[in-house]
């Protein structure tokens, strides 16, 4: 092997890793969206975290396809009772594993609520999540 096939197979080497960590941090970063976009009552913004028909399987077994059913979700009455009470959706740092052009996240989610009688926060509920 010549020091220039050396060296071009170093940078391919290097350059599929950098796409990986690249990869790594988009996903991590989509994750890191979904708290404050459902938070503040921005469907739009939640839903932009998924592809156009993408599915969203939420607790309790409720499953909404497309962008406009999880903005529908956020925009609900019972997400705004949620949020208008104090709630906030905490997301962990997901550990990803990339394949090739596919990309699996998987984290927990904390949904933390406000009790006002007692003055503190609670978790109410604590979920596992993938992303793909």
């Amino acid at each position: 092997m010549s020091e220039t096939d050396d060296l071009r197979a170093t940078v391919e080497l290097l350059a599929a890793r950098v796409r990986a960590l690249e990869d790594q941090a988009e996903i991590t970063q989509l994750v890191a969206q979904y708290g404050p976009a459902v938070d503040s009552g921005s469907g739009e913004a939640a839903a932009s975290l998924w592809i156009e028909d993408g599915v969203f399987d939420a607790v309790p077994q409720r499953r909404m396809r497309g962008r406009v059913e999880i903005a529908g979700m956020v925009h609900g009455d019972g997400h705004q009772s949620l949020i208008r009470n104090g709630c906030g959706h905490v997301l962990t740092v997901p550990h990803i594993v990339v394949d090739g052009d596919e990309a699996t996240g998987r984290s927990y989610a904390l949904n933390i609520r406000w009790d006002a009688e007692a003055d503190r926060f609670w978790v109410a509920r604590v979920s596992a999540n993938t992303w793909r």
